[in-house]
């Protein structure tokens, strides 16, 4: 998953958002030097991950997208999976606001901004003030997203075709995401940190 589906899953905790949100930043056991709630985010976001990653819809998902997009297909695939959420969020969240989750995380960002690691602090001002989280549900948004990947972490990213893919194949990955979420939502209302 990605950043958005990470957030949400934190619940309204915004020390474990923060955690959840800068979990790919904090490797092996780096994360004992965080405070206790923004070390369970981090722990929180492994098994996310870890669920996600062996998941069979997700793995149907990326062997979807192999084909056109090799190698960055799970990447991509998070990303799609965000939009989905996205553009669904008040269906997923029961009514949440996609607008309120979004400023009240932003704020958290700011509030618990000397715990970010170094490479979160030279985006997170960018991903704030283009409001990232929002941008998802749009087609728009997204194409601006994967602009920002390409550019910076996956030069071989063609946000275009990738934009045009998402068009042609919506509800089929759509149907995925509805059978995979809900599955991820209650696995992690079990998980114990």
């Amino acid at each position: 998953m990605n950043y958005l589906a990470h957030i949400y899953l934190s619940g309204d905790d915004r020390q474990c958002q923060v955690g959840n949100f800068i979990g790919d930043f904090v490797k092996g056991n780096r994360y004992e030097d965080y405070p206790e709630k923004i070390r369970q985010g981090i722990l929180l976001h492994r098994q996310i991950d870890s669920f996600t990653d062996s998941h069979p819809l997700v793995l149907d998902t990326v062997a979807m997208l192999r084909p056109e997009f090799g190698r960055y297909s799970g990447i991509i695939a998070d990303v799609f999976f965000d939009h989905l959420l996205a553009s669904g969020f008040r269906h997923y969240s029961n009514g949440k606001s996609l607008r309120c989750v979004s400023v009240n995380f932003y704020y958290a960002m700011l509030r618990y901004y000397p715990y970010l690691p170094s490479r979160v602090k030279r985006f997170i001002w960018h991903f704030i003030s283009t409001n990232r989280l929002m941008r998802y549900a749009t087609y728009e948004g997204l194409n601006e997203s994967f602009t920002i990947m390409s550019n910076y972490k996956i030069p071989a990213l063609r946000p275009e075709e990738t934009i045009a893919f998402l068009r042609q194949n919506h509800t089929e990955l759509e149907e995925r995401f509805a059978g995979f979420f809900p599955e991820l939502e209650a696995f992690v209302e079990n998980v114990e940190i």
